[in-house]
């Protein structure tokens, strides 16, 4: 499963979630961190990635346009970036059904 990283969280959680999410990317690496919301949704579905966001803009695109991309919205408020990282680590085989499942496109952690 490949992971890609909204703006909002940090850059920096794709090094530490490299061995369990191999080859996840954030948008800044991509230049998508200015783009906007559709760029980075056809690029995540083009792509195969799994969109990780904590504002609700991918989540309500999700319920409009189906799937794919998949989307999980960390539904946490103010947190460290360890603290994402532990939920994406935690939530691992969660995630991994969801995308195999393929029910529905919307995933909620908190």
């Amino acid at each position: 499963m490949k992971l890609l990283l909204d703006q909002n969280l940090s850059p920096k959680l794709v090094e530490s979630l490299n061995e369990i999410y191999p080859d996840s990317v954030h948008v800044k690496e991509l230049g998508l961190d200015r783009a906007l919301d559709e760029d980075i949704w056809i690029y995540a579905k083009v792509n195969n990635l799994i969109i990780i966001s904590k504002y609700a803009d991918f989540a309500e695109r999700s319920l409009l346009l189906g799937f794919p991309p998949f989307v999980v919205w960390i539904r946490k408020g103010n947190c460290t970036t360890s603290e994402l990282k532990n939920i994406l680590v935690d939530n691992y085989e969660l995630i991994s059904n969801f995308v195999s499942a393929s029910i529905t496109g919307l995933l909620n952690l908190y």
